[in-house]
């Protein structure tokens, strides 16, 4: 192993938790021994009592039809393992997330499970943890809604928590740990058993103060994921409020996030209703934030706003603009798996209508795609040498990082500076200003060389129309980009996703400068 490499890992497991090195040994080493001791009675279930959830969109349609990530399957026979489309696609298909969609049928969704236990011992990915926690619910709900008491089914359900509660996920922590958490809490009301109960409402108390940040944001700063736990948060203080067992302990813990959680996701809401597709975020995969408030508002639970802070960003209004303005870490540092190198990125909005956007993200692998995706050149920020401000790598992972701090934070102006061309001897600092109708973005570079090539990237919404008038950009006809006289401007295309594996022609403005430069956002 080169010294480049032997650093780039220093760099990143510097970060990690004990525990998480700690597990990763532990799971290579004895996997193989953790394999669950499978019971010859069959289980007794109990059906819960729940008010009506959330439906998730169509991915099933006869015969076996399958559509995860914008990509389709048919198959003959199922097969549970099929990896053609990626590890993504395949956990899809073993969610289980199609038994409550509105077509499905009781009919349908039994033959389905039955499927799945009928392959019970060629099954790979799907007993891995994180898809046998979401499995684990969606079975549990479908089974109490419809009342079917099957042993075949219950011993397969029982043999899978075993599985689960014998390999949580602590050497990733984070939404994975989260996820296992609340599936082991199913679990335990479905089957009545005390120790996954006392298992997981530890790891609940534990990880919900965690990862729940005191301005309501899920601390991996996706509005995705954040939506994904949001809606987990949701079925459990539906479980522990509506199941008859136990003494509700949970319900109080539950309700303050979910409320919190809900104030987060309606402040990050632009005018309109459009979520950011900040860090690993896209469209298409959890229900939309108003199917979200009726689910909440149907359980009695109100958002509690927040003033946005911990989660590190900041919205700036003016009419008829808003801005997001990211002075956040990569976080959580021990986990930065969903992160991008998106230090002090800005995005605009114009009554709703998305102006300069996230790139958003289009896949999973570990490929050339994702790295671009995660990188600075693809978020409204500062680029040197066409270097990224964070070291994104191999997927999920970053080595080192930039560090944001926050120099003045008001509400009509902030500033702040991140250190992550520090290699370069440069540090970024950037002020956001709202001026009567028009944003105002200050960019300063300290330091470094004359030779250092210093660019701006703006990525524009694909159905924004532009026309450049020597520095000065107009949008939609309607919006007004001012540069600096000596500032050189271009256009590149770019691809924006709408989706997994759904990417859309785009134009982005790059703009070269030397160490300083102020541009300006305003109405015709």
């Amino acid at each position: 192993m080169n010294l480049k490499k032997l650093n780039t890992y220093y760099h990143t497991l510097v970060h990690v938790k004990l525990i998480q090195l700690y597990y990763q040994l532990y799971y290579r080493l004895f996997g193989r021994f953790l394999k669950p001791k499978l019971e010859t009675a069959a289980r007794v279930s109990n059906f819960l009592t729940l008010k009506e959830g959330l439906l998730y969109q169509d991915s099933f349609t006869e015969p076996h039809t399958f559509n995860f990530l914008n990509l389709e399957k048919q198959f003959d026979k199922i097969d549970w393992n099929f990896n053609t489309y990626g590890k993504l696609w395949t956990y899809n298909l073993n969610y289980f997330d199609y038994l409550h969609q509105e077509s499905i049928s009781k009919e349908r969704g039994l033959q389905l499970i039955n499927n799945f236990c009928d392959q019970k011992d060629s099954h790979c990915d799907g007993y891995e943890p994180y898809p046998i926690s979401l499995r684990g619910i969606n079975w549990v709900k479908f089974l109490s809604l419809h009342t079917i008491n099957d042993s075949r089914i219950n011993q397969q359900l029982f043999d899978d928590y075993n599985r689960l509660s014998k390999t949580l996920e602590y050497h990733l922590l984070a939404n994975h740990l989260l996820e296992n958490a609340f599936s082991l809490l199913f679990g335990a009301y479905y089957f009545q058993e005390d120790t996954w109960y006392a298992k997981a409402q530890r790891l609940l108390k534990q990880q919900l103060e965690e990862q729940i940040l005191p301005d309501g944001a899920h601390y991996e700063l996706s509005p995705m994921y954040h939506s994904i736990i949001l809606h987990r948060v949701l079925d459990s203080y539906n479980l522990v409020s509506n199941a008859a067992w136990k003494d509700k302990a949970l319900a109080p813990l539950l309700k303050k996030k979910a409320s919190l959680m809900l104030g987060w996701l309606q402040t990050m809401q632009f005018e309109g209703g459009a979520l950011p597709m900040v860090n690993d975020t896209t469209i298409h995969i959890t229900p939309s934030p108003e199917a979200i408030y009726a689910y909440a508002k149907r359980l009695a639970i109100s958002s509690v706003p927040q003033p946005l802070k911990e989660s590190g960003y900041r919205k700036l209004k003016t009419p008829p603009l808003e801005v997001l303005f990211d002075v956040g870490q990569i976080a959580p540092a021990y986990q930065p798996g969903h992160a991008h190198a998106d230090s002090l990125q800005i995005l605009v909005y114009n009554q709703g209508t998305p102006l300069i956007v996230d790139t958003g993200i289009s896949t999973y692998e570990k490929n050339e795609r994702r790295q671009l995706e995660r990188s600075t050149c693809s978020h409204n920020t500062i680029t040197v040498n066409h270097l990224n401000s964070s070291q994104v790598w191999s997927g999920f992972r970053v080595a080192k990082r930039a560090k944001t701090t926050i120099l003045e934070d008001f509400k009509d102006r902030v500033l702040a500076v991140h250190n992550g061309y520090r290699s370069l001897g440069i540090a970024h600092k950037r002020e956001v200003r709202v001026l009567d109708q028009t944003i105002q973005v200050s960019d300063t570079l300290t330091g470094g060389k004359k030779e250092d090539v210093v660019q701006g990237h703006l990525h524009l919404h694909p159905e924004v129309t532009y026309e450049i008038k020597d520095t000065v950009i107009i949008l939609n006809n309607s919006i007004e980009i001012r540069f600096p006289k000596e500032t050189v401007l271009d256009t590149q295309d770019y691809l924006y996703s709408q989706g997994f594996n759904n990417l859309v022609s785009a134009q982005k403005i790059k703009y070269t400068f030397k160490h300083q430069n102020t541009f300006t956002i305003s109405p015709l």
